[in-house]
């Protein structure tokens, strides 16, 4: 039954890798009986998070509350993905008591948040919090800008000059949007990396910002939830490099998908995969791969040079067992070279 009460949305930004499928799994598996509905938009044709959240079997998160946005970053498709999603789950006679957006490691939060604004949307839905997910060990290496010591030293030099690569204009935009940052894989950092890794996040920041660390994306439900921040009010006050601009380009980063042999052993993959990074500078690789003999999918995923994969279930009896990743990088990627390495 409809009501007049408004659904509260929250948004999970962050970039390639972060954690943010993790995070809502974990929050899927503990969200203490509240009904959930989740928009995934993933940047390439390949639907991996969406798949993988599908496998939980969570009575209250079903396949059907999970709405997948393929092949186009949703703060780009707003008029014609965001808002009639939204729209249909409005229109349920069973509405979602919470509606959960992750977004495109390489989606904008801010145009996305403005959404909320529009009338259709707006006396139904309010965005509860956004919640950016930071992978700790990749900003203490200094993944989110080319050569940074430099660069900052440029801009010191010449404040007009304006000399961030777009991942950091990306990074900071999903900074400045936040209500909530989750500093993920702290596991993989030493007490003084910890340290210094969250005093330079607090430092970019607005001071009402929560930082929370963790591992494998586990917090509470209650943590993420109920922030109340209604996020479309204050637009204002949370700075964008693209404020002003109708809409950004993606033409700086390409996305492809690659059809391989299904491989010996997940090791046998790996292998090949760490080559193919450190040579063509991939950002992020993800995918499902059937390995011979094994009656269980694998899923990898890969940010930087570290890589993770797991079997997540048994390949079901109507699904063709083959092996396919998605790769995203900088623009400029070498297709050929690329697949060819992976593919040996």
């Amino acid at each position: 039954m409809k009501t007049n009460q408004k659904i509260p949305a929250t948004v999970i930004t962050g970039f390639l890798g972060a954690g943010k499928t993790s995070l809502i799994r974990n929050l899927i598996e503990n969200s203490g009986g509240k009904r959930l509905a989740l928009i995934i938009n993933e940047f390439g044709d390949l639907g991996v998070d969406g798949d993988v959240l599908k496998g939980c079997g969570n009575e209250n998160c079903s396949e059907e509350d999970i709405v997948e946005l393929a092949n186009g970053c949703i703060c780009c498709t707003v008029a014609d993905d965001f808002l009639p999603t939204i729209q249909m789950l409005l229109d349920r006679e069973e509405r979602p008591d919470h509606i959960i957006i992750e977004t495109s490691g390489l989606a904008l939060p801010k145009p996305l948040i403005r959404a909320f604004g529009w009338p259709e949307v707006r006396t139904q839905v309010t965005v509860d919090g956004v919640v950016t997910v930071i992978d700790g060990p990749a900003f203490r290496d200094g993944l989110f800008a080319s050569n940074p010591d430099d660069v900052q030293a440029q801009r010191e030099a010449d404040e007009n000059l304006d000399h961030d690569s777009p991942l950091e204009e990306l990074f900071e935009d999903q900074l400045n949007c936040a209500d909530l940052i989750v500093l993920n894989k702290s596991d993989l950092l030493n007490e003084a990396d910890t340290q210094k890794t969250t005093a330079d996040i607090r430092a970019q920041i607005r001071p009402s910002v929560k930082l929370v660390k963790t591992s494998h994306g586990k917090l509470n439900a209650d943590v993420l939830l109920g922030i109340g921040a209604a996020a479309e009010d204050d637009l204002d006050i949370r700075k964008s490099h693209h404020d002003g601009a109708d809409d950004h380009e993606h033409d700086d980063f390409d996305s492809f998908v690659i059809d391989l042999p299904n491989p010996k052993s997940p090791e046998e993959l790996v292998a090949k995969l760490e080559v193919a990074i450190e040579t063509h500078d991939i950002l992020r690789v993800k995918g499902f791969i059937a390995v011979d003999g094994k009656d269980m999918r694998l899923v990898v995923q890969g940010v930087g040079n570290r890589i993770q994969h797991y079997y997540d279930r048994d390949w079901t009896a109507d699904e063709d067992q083959i092996s396919r990743l998605v790769i995203i990088g900088e623009h400029g990627l070498d297709e050929q070279a690329i697949t060819s390495t992976i593919r040996g």
